[in-house]
């Protein structure tokens, strides 16, 4: 079992960058893929980003490719996204996710409980 918390989320305006953090507890973290998922208003949950164990295998979501880095630190069972160039279509809230990888939510049985990101035009 795991459990995940967030956090870094926040007001910014287009253009602007922030960080998102994702601190696990336990000692199995790196036996986890961590990924990235947000959900704006009105919309589903869609796929971000995941990181694979060691870190060295990523996967992003089109919209954010180029933009989001996903990563992981092993020795501090935190997981991070840091977002650049950031757009007013990005606003949603963020949320962090431990499991057997790929984009689809089933995948991952764990959730934080999320962190808003507002963009600003």
């Amino acid at each position: 079992q795991v459990q995940l918390v967030e956090s870094g989320g926040g007001l910014v305006q287009a253009g602007g960058s922030l960080r998102l953090s994702c601190a696990a507890s336990g000692s199995t973290f790196s036996s986890y893929v961590m990924g990235w998922f947000r959900q704006a208003p009105g919309k589903e949950r869609e796929f971000v980003a995941a990181v694979y164990w060691r870190g060295g295998i990523t996967n992003y979501a089109d919209s954010v490719k180029g933009r989001f880095t996903i990563s992981r630190d092993n020795a501090k069972n935190t997981a991070y996204l840091q977002m650049n160039s950031l757009k007013p279509e990005d606003t949603a809230v963020y949320y962090c996710a431990a499991g057997r990888g790929g984009r689809a939510i089933s995948e991952y049985p764990h959730w934080g409980q999320g962190t808003q990101v507002t963009v600003s035009s």
